[in-house]
């Protein structure tokens, strides 16, 4: 379950891959990526832009529609792609447990981000 600055992270992240989407595109996108959120996922998507609109990562495109600015500074762009990568590791390593793992996520995620 993503929340806080990991779930600011896979959204950029998204958005910087795929270009422009709605909020309704970005739940899809998150379930494909195997993650989910707490509550309300387009409040919980909503929120987590508007921060990232603020630190202007990304910007609103209309009602309900986000896409990522140009311009990150390339090692808060590269912070963001390395860990959604290990995020997308953890997420998969939990999805082959049947969402059981055999240790903590904490300590997947850490063992995610000494592989990159």
């Amino acid at each position: 379950m993503l929340r806080g600055t990991n779930l600011r992270y896979v959204l950029t992240r998204y958005l910087q891959l795929n270009g422009p989407a709605s909020v309704a595109d970005l739940v899809v996108a998150l379930d494909d990526w195997g993650f989910t959120v707490a509550g309300r996922p387009s409040k919980a998507i909503s929120d987590a832009l508007r921060w990232e609109i603020g630190r202007d990562r990304v910007r609103r495109r209309g009602r309900g529609r986000y896409a990522a600015t140009l311009g990150i500074p390339r090692g808060t762009e590269h912070r963001i792609s390395q860990r959604v990568a290990a995020l997308r590791v953890v997420a998969r390593e939990l999805s082959l447990e049947g969402g059981h793992p055999p240790y903590g996520p904490g300590e997947i995620l850490a063992r995610a981000l000494e592989l990159h």
